[in-house]
């Protein structure tokens, strides 16, 4: 007999608007560590190694960021299935989707080892990577690319987890990783201790190991705990990739995948065009963007947690509570992002000079575009409440499209409508006007309705319809979408 497991964690019960908060807040702090790790090993690089060293590891982190984008569509759409089975309490569908995606991921990432330590010079040539920096980034991006496969599955795992309902394991392994991570970075770029002096080869070393150790946590965690989405005898069979489960990991993914490259292709034209206003505009614009980073996180974390609660809810036919999620999740958005855009407005000195020194121009420069594109953040994070709410039934197409349109049509529209009479403030106010139409393309698809009557599920056999039909269920399961 198959071993039940734990049972997954209900979103479809309870208070809304606590349980959502306290589902969101572990995803948040796992964003804001994954960026911190990011931002010290920038500096452990850039101080011990220098700017060739600094300038090789950007490129790399561009590739990385592109196999992240295509991961984290899977990883999404895995997430919205096991979280629909699991809240139509199908605890069985959940552990194949898992399994359909650890499986998947397993062979994307030895093939995208593979390929990358063969391909690794050609992809930095086609980036056009400096000379100087090609030795450097190519040692870097290959060691890299051996632990991608655990990376790469560390997050399809973690995704999946909170599908389920869980976002405290993910947290505790983010942990782990960022910690060993942290703590092995200059031990290994020095050579403290024990260790030879790997210079930047110790870096990505230092970054592989922590993720083949989390991997490893959160298998051993997953079986001790005996959590829900673990494989046992028969089960372990769905970890070959089913093709009911791939069309679907792959239709609704690679959409998924799409909107993140939009986004980075987005900035990467914007960084093209802060670059003509000169030297002095290109560093507060960096400066400002440290800050964005930070100020775009509840919106991904608040737009992930609706997503994968509306999913439970969803698959439960609990119709009735998916408004209220989306109004609890851009209430909870627009009160964290509107307190730290008053934060970082009041105290926007002492947070640029972090970055610009004592460079007042540029400080000024800064403080400037923070003014007029800092509260744009809300109607961005309003945006991917929305997104969450209809990628929870498998609207993936029509985010996409808005996004590419207010990304590229209307912000570069208005950038080069506006360029002649405000000069360089014509790309800063380029975000409220992207954003502001984002939103409201995005109000129009959700309240039109239409997103309601989308299909996500694998349809499951007739023998386990029958179970389903003949099990108990809540009466509120029976209701049927409106809108």
């Amino acid at each position: 007999m198959r071993a039940p497991g734990k049972a997954p964690k209900d979103l479809t019960q309870g208070p809304i608007g606590s349980t959502l908060l306290l589902f969101a807040v572990p995803t948040l702090a796992s964003n804001i560590l994954q960026s911190l790790n990011g931002s010290i090993n920038a500096i452990w690089v850039g101080r011990f190694l220098g700017a060739q060293a600094l300038a090789a590891t950007a490129n790399a982190n561009i590739i990385m960021f592109l196999m992240f984008s295509v991961v984290f569509g899977f990883g999404m759409a895995s997430t919205v299935v096991i979280a629909q089975s699991v809240g139509a309490r199908d605890l069985d569908a959940a552990r194949r989707a898992f399994g359909s995606a650890v499986g998947f991921c397993s062979i994307l990432g030895l093939g995208v080892a593979v390929a990358g330590w063969v391909g690794a010079p050609a992809l930095l040539r086609l980036l056009a990577t400096p000379p100087e920096a090609f030795d450097l980034a190519l040692t870097y991006l290959r060691v890299i690319f051996i632990a991608m496969p655990a990376t790469l599955l560390s997050v399809m795992m973690m995704m999946g987890l909170r599908g389920a309902g869980d976002a405290r394991t993910p947290l505790i392994f983010m942990i782990v990783s960022v910690a060993i991570d942290l703590i092995l970075n200059p031990v290994l770029i020095l050579g403290l201790g024990p260790f030879p002096a790997f210079g930047i080869a110790g870096s990505a070393a230092a970054t592989a190991t922590a993720g083949f150790v989390s991997l490893i946590g959160i298998v051993i965690f997953t079986y001790a705990k005996d959590l829900p989405l673990r494989l046992r005898g028969r089960e372990l069979l769905y970890l070959r990739p089913a093709a009911d489960q791939m069309r679907v990991l792959l239709g609704k993914g690679l959409p998924m995948g799409l909107q993140m490259i939009v986004m980075s292709a987005s900035g990467l034209v914007m960084i093209g065009l802060v670059n003509r206003e000169g030297l002095l505009v290109t560093a507060a614009y960096g400066a400002a963007q440290q800050i964005w980073t930070y100020l775009q996180m509840p919106a991904m974390a608040m737009g992930a947690a609706v997503s994968a609660m509306a999913a439970q809810n969803v698959g439960a036919g609990r119709w009735d509570r998916i408004s209220r999620i989306t109004g609890y999740g851009m209430g909870f958005l627009l009160a964290v992002t509107s307190a730290m855009v008053v934060i970082i407005l009041l105290f926007h000195e002492p947070l640029l000079s972090l970055f610009l020194g004592s460079n007042q121009p540029a400080i000024d420069a800064a403080w400037n575009m923070q003014l007029l594109a800092s509260w744009s953040f809300m109607m961005f994070g309003c945006t991917m409440i929305l997104f969450g709410v209809m990628r929870a039934n498998g609207v993936v197409v029509a985010p996409l499209v808005i996004l590419t349109f207010t990304l590229f049509a209307v912000r570069l529209g208005f950038y080069h409508l506006a360029y002649p009479t405000l000069g360089a403030d014509a790309l800063w106010l380029s975000f409220p006007a992207g954003s502001a139409a984002s939103l409201l393309l995005a109000w129009a698809v959700y309240a039109q309705g239409g997103w309601r009557k989308a299909k996500l599920m694998v349809p499951v056999n007739v023998e386990e319809c029958r179970e389903a039909v003949n099990s108990e269920t809540e009466p509120a399961g029976r209701i049927a979408p409106v809108g």
